[in-house]
């Protein structure tokens, strides 16, 4: 297919339809409680999101939870969709439970999936095709003949039609008799590519030229975000996904990366605040306590992070020359990364961006810059501790002073032979603005232990710490060939409830290394109160 021709099959408006709160909840370590998922949904709907798919009624309570509050909820542009099955074979749909229970769910969106393989009609539901097309027939009917707007979801589409095109096309065909607003293919084995996504689209867009057409695809061949494209390139106008790309076994299409795709590539419009993208992603991964993925496109801490040395001197000159799109548009910035592999580029740019004056070729450039190599050949890595690279060009340049100088600390554990709890504890002595201290604090480790001596120690003269909590700890061992005698990185995150920022330690004690990271982290959260007092 030419260029011409595919720019002429793209659409002008893309609706975005987003399952994460059923799809996405089936994904491992992905659990959402109702009132998350309320959360998440008016979070989306803030976003400019058309559909938003809250679950199965009936399924579990946790749906039931979600629909009842949905149901008493203001929504600014989202519609909210109740998710289920066609009728039961060889049952009356109105005599079904599950379609009741759709319409029970009193949305204004009722998605349905059917079966477009004769595989899974003949093997699964153990029905005729005739009954599995009457059986998409009659649902659709009844579900319009109840006031709602209906998208069919035709599960295995891809599948189907490569077996028997004849069956699939004519489920989708049930589906348009019914009166159905939406027809949904569906990649769901994800095993698809997308020229065979393309070229199936575009069949079905010219066989129902009336009937919206949408894409849902998975992701099993790292394939789902280049199949949705290709369905939206051959004319969909809905893409179905969910955020991060959460779902079952390897995921869905992940919306985080199709809306920008579509919207600053594709140039269609999608409705939605692209430049709130990452803040979004961020917030999903936040309420479903998961882990952010670093390198995601787009949103990731590191999609438009820059390391080797010739790379930054290039954007320092002109960002576009190694960053597709402005990082901004997404929400996310530009990140300078500071490693062995570092010119002074990547240490002028850092200090920029931290407001401070440094000049290229100056004394103090090219003594940061050996610094850093110093340390990196130690064991250390700034890539993921900007905070300690923050410290290390400050004290270099001499702007930077300790408000409190260490005289001693000391960690036990002991363990117990009568079933006592153990006991880590730590102390630790300080000189603070010329006060000695001395604090006591036991916890659930040895981290723990110092974190709160050194907390007791330093509140009362820096009461805003309260707000400091440590909510990451990283160890990595560095030469396993040495054994416990190893030495070891330890990369500790700090946040303050607005900022987040990591530390790194190394030494051949890993308390040791955990003492320089915490410490850093907690010194910097300081110096900053006295840069911006």
């Amino acid at each position: 297919m030419s260029d011409q021709a595919s720019a002429s099959a793209r659409p002008a408006k893309v609706r975005i339809y987003d399952t994460t709160l059923r799809d996405g909840t089936q994904g491992e370590g992905f659990s959402l409680s109702g009132l998350d998922k309320i959360r998440i949904a008016k979070r989306l709907d803030d976003f400019g999101v058309d559909y938003i798919e809250g679950g199965w009624p009936g399924s579990n309570p946790k749906d039931i939870e979600f629909f009842k509050a949905a149901a008493e909820e203001e929504w600014k542009h989202s519609k909210i969709a109740a998710f289920g099955s066609t009728r039961r074979a060889d049952l009356a749909v109105e005599d079904d439970p599950q379609v009741q229970l759709l319409i029970d769910a009193n949305t204004p969106v009722i998605t349905i999936f059917g079966k477009s393989w004769e595989l899974q009609v003949t093997e699964v539901l153990r029905t005729t095709a005739e009954e599995n097309q009457a059986m998409i027939r009659d649902t659709c009917r009844y579900l319009k003949a109840a006031g709602r707007e209906v998208v069919y979801d035709a599960e295995h589409f891809f599948d189907g039609y490569k077996d028997g095109p004849e069956h699939a096309i004519a489920t989708l065909r049930a589906a348009v008799e019914g009166g159905a607003d939406w027809l949904v293919l569906c990649d769901t084995n994800g095993g698809c590519l997308p020229t065979e996504v393309a070229e199936m689209s575009r069949i079905v867009r010219q066989t129902f030229p009336d009937t919206p057409l949408g894409i849902h695809t998975h992701n099993d061949c790292e394939m789902a975000v280049a199949n949705a494209i290709a369905s939206i390139e051959a004319g969909a106008t809905q893409v179905q996904g969910t955020i991060n790309g959460y779902g079952e076994r390897t995921g869905n299409c992940n919306l985080t990366s199709v809306i920008p795709i579509v919207e600053l590539k594709m140039e269609c419009d999608t409705g939605t605040e692209v430049a709130g993208m990452r803040d979004l992603s961020f917030f999903v991964d936040d309420v479903s306590n998961n882990p952010h993925f670093a390198r995601a496109p787009f949103v990731g801490r590191t999609a438009f992070a820059h390391k080797g040395g010739m790379h930054v001197n290039a954007v320092q000159k002109l960002a576009r020359t190694y960053e597709h799109i402005r990082p901004e548009q997404v929400g996310n910035e530009q990140q300078i990364l500071v490693s062995e592999l570092s010119g002074q580029s990547n240490i002028l740019m850092k200090a920029e961006q931290l407001g401070l004056d440094l000049e290229k070729g100056s004394d103090e450039a090219k003594a940061i810059l050996g610094e850093v190599k110093k340390l990196e050949q130690a064991g250390y890595s700034f890539e993921a501790a900007g905070g300690s690279l923050e410290l290390l060009i400050r004290r270099q340049l001499g702007i930077c002073e300790r408000p409190w100088q260490l005289r001693e600390y000391h960690c036990s554990f002991r363990q117990y032979r009568d079933g006592h709890n153990p006991v880590c504890e730590a102390t630790v002595k300080l000189d603070i603005k010329g006060e000695p201290t001395y604090t006591v604090s036991e916890g659930h480790g040895v981290v723990n232990a110092l974190d709160g001596a050194l907390r007791k120690a330093l509140v009362s003269f820096f009461p805003d710490i309260e707000k400091v909590q440590l909510i990451d700890y990283k160890v990595r061992i560095l030469d396993g060939g040495d054994a416990t005698a190893a030495k070891t990185r330890v990369l500790i995150v700090h946040s303050d409830g607005e900022r987040t920022w990591g530390t790194v330690g190394v030494s051949d004690s890993i308390i040791e290394a955990s003492w320089i990271a915490l410490t850093d982290g907690i010194d910097l959260f300081l110096q900053r109160g006295q840069l911006n007092g």
